[in-house]
């Protein structure tokens, strides 16, 4: 029997064939996201729509998962079905970082901290603000989410950080807050936040080990550049 080539097959099941030739890391984001769609339109493979919503994405990932539904259906070929099913391979991606960032279970560097807080807030539009509570040792008690701002702020109620630690049972803690914007240069209110929390922090006796700010990519710590 005569071997099938990636040439003697439809369009569509190229990307498929591939993956079974070369492996998966052979194939490009959008020659995986056709494979789970299934097909494209009459007008174009499910490879080359999937280049176009890559395209649209400057070729991100990222920006991928923050699509909606509605913007995903805006592309010619792609109904409620194929804008679900993409969504859901984002989330499953994301999951996946998140069950890397759970084995941490001790800080003691901002990557550490970066590396578990990433994946809760790498996709949001908006800031959050979390309190990483801890023992003598640095390591975890519990994730405090603390609150919820707009695209530029997010607010800290220094009572509530302060009750969580407390009934915790914590003796020190980390601030952690995201910038959609990926700018991580601490802005007066950032500041003026983290000089409020660690002095309402000494007063208590619980210790504010660092203030992390989080982007997609990157981190900025007040401890690690002196500023705590």
């Amino acid at each position: 029997m005569s071997h099938i080539t990636i040439k003697d097959l439809s369009a569509e099941d190229r990307p498929r064939e591939k993956l079974l030739d070369k492996g998966v890391d052979a194939l490009t984001v959008a020659e995986l996201l056709a494979i789970l769609i299934g097909g494209g339109t009459k007008e174009k493979t499910a490879v080359e729509l999937m280049q176009d919503v890559m395209n649209a994405c400057d070729g991100k990932l990222t920006r991928l998962s923050m699509m909606t539904v509605d913007e995903l259906k805006d592309f010619k070929g792609i109904g409620d079905a194929k804008a679900l099913t993409i969504l859901a391979a984002a989330e499953i991606g994301r999951r996946r970082l998140l069950e890397d960032a759970e084995k941490i279970k001790q800080f003691s560097t901002g990557q550490e901290v970066f590396e578990y807080m990433q994946p809760r807030v790498r996709d949001l539009d908006h800031e959050e603000s979390w309190a990483i509570l801890l023992n003598n040792n640095a390591s975890l008690i519990k994730l405090v989410h603390l609150s919820q701002g707009g695209r530029t702020e997010t607010a800290v109620d220094h009572r509530i950080l302060m009750r969580h630690a407390i009934l915790a049972k914590a003796t020190c803690f980390i601030l952690v807050h995201n910038h959609p914007s990926g700018r991580l240069i601490p802005s007066n209110a950032d500041n003026e936040l983290t000089r409020k929390i660690k002095q309402v922090g000494d007063t208590m006796n619980i210790r504010m080990l660092d203030h992390i700010i989080v982007s997609n990519n990157d981190y900025f710590s007040y401890a690690e550049n002196g500023k705590i």
